[in-house]
């Protein structure tokens, strides 16, 4: 299972998906271009020592990161979905893939998504942080797929 980030504004999200891959047994994925130095000290300090357990893999844009999908389902996470994450068949060989935080992702974007997801939300309430989604996403795939945690 990977998680993708298209083109993320904040570096703090993602330090944050970096300890939610590594805690969910994910890889990730980052598109750019960002709107900071992957590298930066931002994103070490929330990634604290968990960057080795899911290692960054940047691609130089779009096209570059559609080259390595290798024929797994591309699953976009997006507040204007009708099907909900607690409704979709979720796959171990899934990419969850998050849009920007400041304009989700553009419609090139959406056309490509094999699955268009949300997250139910209570009433009134827009959106989740991306990092945050992110998490609550993998731990339902990982829940539908069965996955534990444990070795072996």
């Amino acid at each position: 299972m990977r998680l993708a980030l298209y083109q993320p504004d904040i570096p703090q999200n993602v330090g944050a998906a970096i300890r939610a891959a590594a805690c969910f047994g994910a890889a990730l994925d980052v598109i750019e271009p960002c709107g900071f130095p992957l590298d930066s000290r931002e994103v070490r300090r929330v990634a604290m020592d968990y960057g080795a357990a899911a290692p960054l893999r940047p691609h130089s844009g779009w096209k570059a990161f559609l080259e390595t999908l290798e024929g797994a389902r591309l699953v976009l996470l997006t507040t204007k979905a009708e099907e909900t994450i607690w409704d979709f068949r979720f796959d171990e060989t899934d990419i969850i893939l998050m849009g920007r935080e400041s304009a989700g992702a553009p419609d090139e974007v959406h056309a490509r998504a094999d699955a268009r997801l949300r997250i139910p939300l209570a009433s009134g309430a827009r959106s989740l942080n991306v990092a945050t989604a992110a998490a609550v996403t993998l731990a339902e795939a990982r829940r539908q797929t069965g996955w534990t945690g444990k070795a072996g």
